[in-house]
């Protein structure tokens, strides 16, 4: 098997940012942002709606075969993800680059697999201060790109691939309907007071709530521990020491981060920990990396003081979080603090709902387990792409 290696720019129609969207909420065009994309996939549900009165050219309406690339900030630039179906009209905004594959050149689906394999060297194109990084269209262009001569060589190693991709895609799929499951119990419970029991249960006059339960703040409800300082030059990406989970880390649940610092055991963190990045998206989640990382600064790690309530206690700060993105801003970044961390109060219901909050904890140990499993078919992929190339396996 013959191979080449090209710039990305000629194997390409197109390397162009999307569009300055003007936000509706309903009747659009659904605009993928950032966040809509990981693990090479896209998740529509994230995406927003544009007014249809805004010009949207017909060479930024995304097309099946496309790879979107993440091209600001912290924690997101390098992200790429596959155009495998559009259900309507689509386009992307100002943040993703559009990357539009020269079909007579190469397999759409092989260099997105590609490109998927060099998000850490993508990432390490970003240019600009911390906190506004970015990757520039004609950067994206330079990047080199090995591939076989044959079409059908490109489209053989993409099919192989492709079985990873798509058990990643159903365990994503999985995972955000346990996410929303999660979300719909505890608006059903807690918004909309329809808990087991609520026909029976009064309203206590003083406080607004159902008899026997009460609001405490987050502090009294959970250990909050913000992250150590490291400086830039303690982190190495050549696995020496231990990993040490930074913003960017958090929806990846991965860090490919390491320090050989000695810190005080408090910075460390496990499983199941919620984690909070506290610049820019708020990033919130439950890390189901490597155990025993170390938290660096921006980063907030949050345990319930009793642990079975710590899947609870995710749901219960959504809101509070999410509220916090829409009303926080900076002159560049926007940054919560413990100050604002201070403001969250938790519900917390009686003896007999408590003992039924044990389902978030289940759903919480799934999502972990499909994260983990994601991981290693991921780890998978990517050893047997750099095989297939150098041919230590046969196509």
């Amino acid at each position: 098997m013959k191979w080449n290696q090209a710039t990305l720019s000629e194997l390409t129609t197109l390397i162009k940012r999307g569009v300055s969207p003007k936000y509706v909420s309903e009747l659009g065009v659904p605009i993928i942002n950032q966040r809509c994309i990981r693990d090479n996939t896209i998740n529509f549900d994230l995406a927003r709606l544009s007014s249809k009165a805004k010009k949207i050219t017909e060479v930024k309406f995304l097309r099946v075969g496309d790879t979107l690339v993440n091209s600001t900030g912290v924690g997101t630039l390098g992200r790429t993800a596959y155009v495998a179906r559009l259900n309507e009209p689509t386009s992307a905004d100002t943040h993703v680059t559009i990357v539009r594959p020269d079909k007579s050149k190469v397999n759409e689906k092989y260099l997105s697999l590609y490109l998927n394999s060099k998000e850490d060297i993508i990432e390490n194109m970003g240019k600009g201060a911390t906190g506004q990084t970015e990757l520039s269209a004609s950067d994206l262009a330079q990047l080199k790109v090995l591939y076989p001569e044959s079409i059908e060589s490109q489209k053989q190693i993409a099919d192989i691939l492709n079985d990873y991709d798509n058990l990643i895609e159903n365990n994503l799929k999985r995972i955000a309907l346990l996410k929303q499951a999660a979300q719909n119990i505890y608006e059903e419970w807690f918004v909309n007071m329809h808990f087991p029991g609520h026909e029976k249960t009064a309203i206590d006059e003083v406080n607004g709530l159902p008899e026997g339960w009460t609001s405490i703040n987050l502090y009294d409800f959970a250990e909050v521990q913000m992250g150590y300082p490291f400086k830039a030059k303690d982190f190495n990406d050549e696995m020496h020491g231990i990993p040490a989970v930074r913003i960017r880390d958090i929806p990846n649940n991965w860090t490919k981060t390491y320090t050989t610092e000695r810190v005080n055991q408090k910075y460390f963190i496990s499983c199941g920990d919620i984690l909070i990045g506290m610049d820019g998206f708020f990033h919130l989640d439950i890390w189901g990396g490597q155990e025993n990382a170390l938290l660096v600064q921006r980063v907030c790690r949050i345990r319930a003081i009793k642990k079975e309530l710590q899947g609870y206690l995710l749901q219960a700060l959504r809101e509070p979080i999410k509220y916090f993105e829409r009303t926080i801003s900076g002159a560049t970044v926007a940054h919560l603090g413990t100050k604002h961390l201070k403001e969250i109060f938790i519900t917390v219901p009686n003896d007999s709902l408590l003992e039924n909050l044990s389902i978030f904890e289940g759903i919480k140990s799934q999502i972990i387990l499909l994260n983990k499993q994601n991981r290693k078919l991921k780890e998978a992929r990517d050893i047997l792409l750099p095989r297939l190339m150098n041919q230590t396996i046969k196509v």
